[in-house]
Order: C-alpha cells, then structure tokens, then sequence
C-alpha cells in the first residue's frame, strides 16, 4: 500500500510493497539516518537501530537535543540503504547500483521504562546476536542517561525501492567493445581485534566468534 507521501515517483517500477522485503532489509544492516526539523532547521543523523517486531527502535544519551526532539514529538523520515552491488555498464550515463533502499515515516515514542531492559536487550542482540547472555546487567545509572525511542512501521508509512536489474545499454553501445556486467558488493566482518587493555588469558566469546567465522582457539 502506498499514499502519496510514500509512492516513488522516479523509477517507480522498482517500487516494492512487500512487508518482507522491507524487513529483510531492515535486519540485514545495523545503520539508519534519521532526518527531522530541529529549531527551524533540517538536521540528519546517523544511528544505530533495530527492527523489534513492527517497530523501528534507536537509542541515544538523554543529553542529546536531537533525541529530545524526537522524544518530544518531531516527524521524522528514517532511511536505510543496501548496497548489493556496482553496475558496470557501457556507458557513464547507464553506470549505476544494485540496491535496496527503504524510508519509513513518523513520530518517534518513548519506550516505556517498564519495557527499557527489554528493548535495550533486543538491541543488542540485532548487533552482536548472543552477546547479552555474556553481559553484566546496565546499571541504574546506565539506564537512566539511555534514551530508547521507537517508531511504528505500519502499512503505509514506508516506502522501498530495489534496483537489481543489468546495465540497460541502447543497442549501440551493446555491439560495441566495452565489457558490461555486474560486480557483487557485501559487507563482511575481519578478524576480531582485542582491545589494547584487554586482560591476557581471556577468551573470545561465543557471540564474536559466531558473526566473524573465528575459531575457538583464535583470542
């Protein structure tokens, strides 16, 4: 479903109304911008989030204005992009991306404090799946400067765009000489890196090891 806030109007056959879509690109990348109008003025703000269920959710320091803003009721647009690979095509003009790119729309709440642990918890695990069984518990005082803020994804407040086509050269260009295809692009994660003041004889945890592929015996 869309409304006119949310319809592409450029290249709109590569406007997709599936919720699943939508989803999986929601969960396959831990990084938004958030845009809103703070004191008179458009301002825009990377972030991590999380899709929990049918919320989009971001957290920051209560000392944040732009936080407070939303808090307080600001509209907002959140953007997350995928890209998945660089279309090689014969000419500049036809060159482009393979991507994924959504918009979701709305007024941001606050999370109940009865449900902060929960959220908070639910955050972490999107980044680091597994990592809050290895946690000590966030203190009073943690939980008081955290500001965790969710937004409805409903069924006509988002918008996706997905580009996963070829180069679509005119026939020209097609007998000419110039290779064209298509080059994949992913994000991986490296090696794990300890920090400098890391105690000796500590070992890498099962939630490391499990998103980067590292062997038990690697710290």
């Amino acid at each position: 479903m869309t409304t006119p806030s949310t319809r592409v109007s450029r290249l709109n056959e590569k406007q997709s109304t599936a919720r699943g879509q939508l989803d999986e690109l929601l969960d396959s990348t831990p990084l938004a911008t958030v845009a809103l109008v703070r004191d008179g003025h458009p301002v825009i703000f990377p972030t991590g989030f999380a899709r929990v269920d049918d919320e989009l959710v971001i957290h920051g320091s209560t000392g944040s204005p732009w936080m407070r803003a939303l808090a307080d009721g600001a509209p907002a647009a959140v953007a997350v992009t995928g890209l998945d690979g660089i279309v090689v095509a014969r000419s500049g003009f036809e060159s482009s991306f393979r991507y994924r790119s959504a918009v979701v729309f709305g007024v941001f709440e606050r999370v109940p404090e009865a449900d902060k642990v929960r959220y908070l918890d639910r955050l972490t695990e999107a980044f680091i799946p597994g990592r809050t069984a290895e946690l000590r518990a966030s203190t009073r005082k943690e939980l008081a400067a955290t500001l965790p803020l969710r937004l409805a994804i409903g069924a006509d407040n988002w918008s996706l765009k997905i580009s996963a086509g070829w180069p679509e050269d005119p026939d020209e260009d097609i007998a000419g000489d110039a290779w064209a295809g298509v080059v994949p692009m992913s994000v991986a994660y490296g090696p794990p890196q300890p920090a400098p003041d890391l105690r000796s004889g500590i070992p890498l945890p099962e939630s490391v090891r499990s998103i980067t592929d590292t062997p038990p015996s690697v710290q």
